[in-house]
């Protein structure tokens, strides 16, 4: 029998004599693998009055190690080995009660691909497209309203759900491969089920299964084989730090532990980073700060209880191993238990040692944020198997840099000084580097609407060190201009809905601006992607000066100089300064213009410019 990867649960099956009595509602995981590296496996089984029941397993390879009842007696907590003569199929798990059979279920292990565990993660190579899935396409509208789900589509409503959904990323992978883009993040796609604001999905109501609004674990798993079969990687957005008011588990919790401050006044966290690593701070702060709830309908998560920390490590591999996803974007990343950050990323890690995880820190101190990435030797001997984090830093530099006036200790020199601080971070090239995100307003409207400045960053981003992103609608120039709220700074992708009259896929209605942004972007992403001096290449650069910022990539034979005018008018840059890097080269190619330039002594800059020039090789 095939058991469905929608439902979070598996089939049960009672014997003739027990129809009425007791049942199993949930088992999770709902399914799992055989071959993988950690062996063990704990299933939570929630049921009325299940407690006191005995199981039994039949099947060979699939052993009984353990049985933990908390203090709710509607779970059971089961401790299986999946030993390596184990056999995919179904199993079957008998509970019983003074050796009568209450309740019997199967129990679906999968063949582990042979691959899966080598599998690579999204790297320097990549260009990452984020997306907030109900504000991008609308694919099938007939998963607008989904039954039994508390909030219905009102795309009038700046926080309401808009409709978009899985099938219409599907159908415009296209699209992301045309434009250049190499790997996509979708902000969460579990089940919300809130009564308002559930569209941006960081309040799960169920951790193993998507959102029905969104479409369904099947549709999930499509969009990752077709993805990776166009050359493009998926990336979850998980959330191990709380969950949704309207979790199932919130009227019923396992334990009165599994909640931090369950059943107790409202404690908000202070958000007070800092007070996890002054050695001063008070711990009534410190335990603030990470057991605190973000909000009134995000329960803070109790990783510190060992069944919450393991039920959490194993659904983050379930969805890898499911999906076969290419990396997670963990949201409130230092807001969850030291401890179980590193079980959690060690976990991953050991069981895929080629995968990338990114944690989100968004804290602009560089000294917080290595704190987290692998590799870091830091003063309180904690250690950590984070591969990567979101570089918060050089994203507030760079609006900074470009907005101010050119001054001693502003302007461009902030760029260049926060580079210089990469000695604090263990691998540098591995952060994420973004102009803005899902939380932030857009960076064209964080840069005044000011198209030239717009094209400093992104060819910024697009060739510094580091791994890039950029939001949804980046492209065409997405603004919220005169609003925060972050309902306008998700707005709908136009085309995206049946009827737009702007359509940013066949270039409809788009302004002349909007065009050429998009195609300065796509020119820009397809020429990255075989670029290894970008990619993985060394960096130099030089100190600013007359509001001219210039910084070379390079590997082997392939060289790259990079240079941001500010000016207002045009600037003659002495290319003597840069003789070292430059080197007997003569002659160049402008990346965006496919313009030849002559390298002499000097060299002309337009205005208010970015260019990109590939220094013709000189072979040795």
């Amino acid at each position: 029998m095939k058991i469905s990867s929608t439902l979070t649960f598996v089939f049960i099956f009672l014997s003739t004599s027990m129809v009425q009595a007791q049942r199993i509602d949930r088992v999770e995981p709902p399914f799992w693998w055989t071959g993988m590296k950690n062996q063990k496996l704990q299933l939570m089984l929630y049921g009325e009055d299940i407690i006191g029941l005995k199981p039994q397993i039949s099947g060979k390879g699939l052993v009984l190690k353990a049985t933990h009842q908390l203090t709710n007696n509607n779970y059971l907590f089961i401790d299986l080995e999946i030993g390596f003569e184990a056999e995919p199929g179904i199993y079957e798990i008998q509970l019983l009660e003074n050796a009568e059979i209450k309740i019997s279920f199967q129990y679906e292990l999968r063949k582990r691909e042979k691959e899966s565990a080598e599998r690579g993660g999204f790297n320097n190579s990549d260009l990452i497209y984020l997306i907030t899935p109900d504000r991008f396409i609308n694919g099938n509208p007939e998963n607008d309203e989904a039954p039994g789900l508390k909030e219905g589509k009102n795309r009038s409503l700046e926080y309401g759900r808009h409709g978009g959904d899985i099938q219409g990323i599907v159908d415009h992978l296209d699209y992301f491969k045309d434009m250049g883009f190499t790997a996509i993040w979708l902000n969460p796609v579990l089940e919300n089920d809130q009564p308002q604001w559930s569209y941006h999905g960081y309040a799960t109501t169920d951790y193993y299964k998507v959102d029905p609004r969104f479409g369904s674990n099947e549709e999930y798993v499509e969009l990752a084989n077709k993805a990776n079969q166009m050359g493009i990687k998926l990336i979850m957005d998980m959330i191990v730090n709380h969950c949704g008011s309207e979790h199932w588990w919130m009227q019923d919790p396992p334990s009165d532990d599994w909640i931090n401050y369950y059943g107790k006044p409202y404690q908000e966290t202070n958000h007070r980073k800092i007070s996890l690593f002054d050695p001063y701070t008070a711990p009534t702060d410190r335990k603030e700060m990470v057991e605190g709830w973000f909000v009134p309908t995000m329960p803070d998560l109790n990783q510190r209880n060992p069944f919450m920390a393991t039920y959490l490590i194993q659904n983050s591999i379930w969805w890898i191993e499911y999906a076969k996803l290419a990396g997670i974007r963990q949201d409130t990343y230092s807001y969850a238990f030291r401890e179980f950050l590193t079980n959690w990323t060690c976990a991953i890690m050991n069981e895929y040692p080629n995968f990338n995880i990114v944690g989100e820190e968004w804290v602009m101190d560089k000294t917080i944020i290595s704190y987290w990435q692998r590799g870091k030797i830091n003063h309180d001997g904690y250690t950590s198997c984070l591969p990567s984090l979101m570089d918060f830093p050089m994203n507030s530099n760079l609006h900074q840099a470009l907005r101010e006036d050119e001054a001693w200790g502003q302007g461009l020199v902030k760029l260049y000084e926060n580079i210089g601080n990469d000695y604090l971070y263990p691998d540098p090239n591995n952060l994420v580097i973004f102009p803005d995100n899902h939380d932030m307003s857009r960076v064209f409207t964080q840069l005044n609407e000011d198209y030239d400045l717009f094209k400093m960053a992104i060819t910024y981003i697009m060739t510094m060190r580091g791994i890039p992103q950029l939001y949804y609608g980046t492209e065409i120039l997405m603004s919220n201009k005169g609003t925060e709220s972050h309902g306008i700074i998700r707005s709908d992708f136009p085309g995206g809905w049946e009827g737009d009259a702007v359509n940013a896929f066949t270039g409809a209605d788009l302004t002349d601006q909007q065009k050429e942004a998009q195609q300065f972007i796509k020119k820009l992403a397809n020429w990255r992607k075989d670029k290894k001096s970008i990619q993985q290449g060394h960096l130099m650069h030089y100190i600013p000066k007359d509001g001219v910022y210039v910084y070379f990539r390079y590997l082997d034979h392939e060289k790259i100089m990079v240079v941001l005018n500010k000016n207002k008018e045009a600037f003659n840059l002495d290319l003597r300064r840069f003789q070292s890097s430059i080197g007997n080269t003569t002659s160049a190619t402008e990346i965006i213009s496919d313009k030849k330039m002559n390298l002499g002594d000097s060299l002309s800059l337009d205005p208010r410019s970015a260019l990109i020039l590939q220094l013709t090789s000189t072979g040795s």
